[in-house]
């Protein structure tokens, strides 16, 4: 029996009988997926930092220090981020387990440590998610969260909230695209993103995948999930004025020609942040996981490059170590 989308709406271009589509095309064509481990497979890849994967974690990791009381940001390392504003913690995708898979001995496993545990935080309000991919939605992480802060409200993509209210999950609101939710004194919205979803052969496409504008009274964050680049994407970043911080995502690039339908590379990354007016921007999605044929540190040496060759300087653009953290801060009228 065919399956049916219970939130199928005609009127929305997004929404499918049998599932979800992006606002784009996609540009893969039966077979790449095999064409490309095959060719993965062969060439080795992805082949260790060029400094090894110790000095690689000497030089992009450290522990994660939640001091202060201002409003600022710490990235755990992939899309994970930590967001204090006006007090509230938020985490985006957190993902803190081994791996990144349904099984505990196979899968792509975590290259550089947790820089936080949940047991460390003292707080947390929120937990935004973008989409039921394993390196962004773990179950054991969001089980920690449940049983350490039960009063955490998930925000989810239209689909999933079923996941989480099967795992004991009380609050949790999702949102289809464009849709808003007052929360705490800030306005939370769902975005469109060029991506897919999957978390099994029978399930591909029948959550959404989104991104998220976080709206305070003094800053306005877009957290872009997980990404592929299109034309309109500035424009759907934008859609509720300009911004003051964006998390754009720079790894899983390689092999370009299969990758680019869904991940970001950081040469257009660099060219999206022009389009938004270069707010303050923090790379996300590489540094933990080999999703792809890149080696960890090749995403902030071609993000540095890609900035020098288009004339522009690196202070509002520039990879943080996993762990770090900088204030957050108004830079729009």
């Amino acid at each position: 029996m065919r399956w049916k989308n219970p939130w199928f709406d005609p009127l929305k271009s997004h929404h499918q009988i049998d599932g979800f589509r992006n606002l784009e095309p996609h540009l893969r064509k039966p077979g790449d997926v095999e064409r490309w481990r095959k060719e993965r497979k062969a060439q080795g890849l992805p082949h260790p930092p060029a400094v090894g994967y110790a000095a690689f974690i000497d030089q992009w990791w450290q522990k994660a220090e939640l001091t202060g009381q201002d409003d600022r940001l710490w990235w755990l390392g992939h899309a994970a981020a930590l967001l204090r504003i006006n007090g509230l913690y938020l985490l985006t995708d957190p993902v803190f387990s081994r791996r990144a898979s349904p099984l505990s001995f196979a899968g792509p496993q975590r290259k550089t440590p947790t820089p936080l545990r949940i047991n460390e935080l003292h707080q947390l309000d929120a937990v935004l998610i973008s989409h039921n991919h394993y390196d962004h939605l773990d179950s054991s992480t969001v089980r920690q969260i449940a049983r350490h802060f039960p009063n955490t409200h998930f925000f989810v993509p239209l689909g999933l909230k079923r996941w989480f209210t099967r795992r004991g999950i009380r609050h949790v609101t999702e949102l289809d695209w464009g849709q808003s939710f007052s929360w705490q004194g800030m306005i939370l919205t769902a975005v469109p993103a060029q991506h897919w979803s999957m978390r099994s052969f029978w399930d591909r496409n029948r959550s959404l995948w989104c991104g998220w504008i976080i709206e305070s009274l003094d800053l306005r964050i877009w957290f872009s999930g997980d990404t592929g680049y299109t034309a309109g994407l500035a424009d759907i970043a934008l859609q509720r004025g300009a911004l003051d911080v964006a998390l754009i995502p720079i790894g899983a690039y390689s092999p370009r020609w299969f990758m680019n339908s869904h991940h970001m590379d950081p040469q257009q990354a660099v060219q999206l942040w022009c389009q938004l007016g270069k707010p303050l921007t923090i790379p996300i999605h590489w540094g933990v996981f080999e999703l792809a044929d890149e080696s960890l540190d090749m995403p902030p040496q071609e993000l540095l490059a890609a900035l020098n060759e288009a004339g522009e300087s690196d202070a509002l653009f520039s990879p943080l170590r996993i762990g770090q953290s900088l204030p957050l801060f108004k830079i729009t009228p």
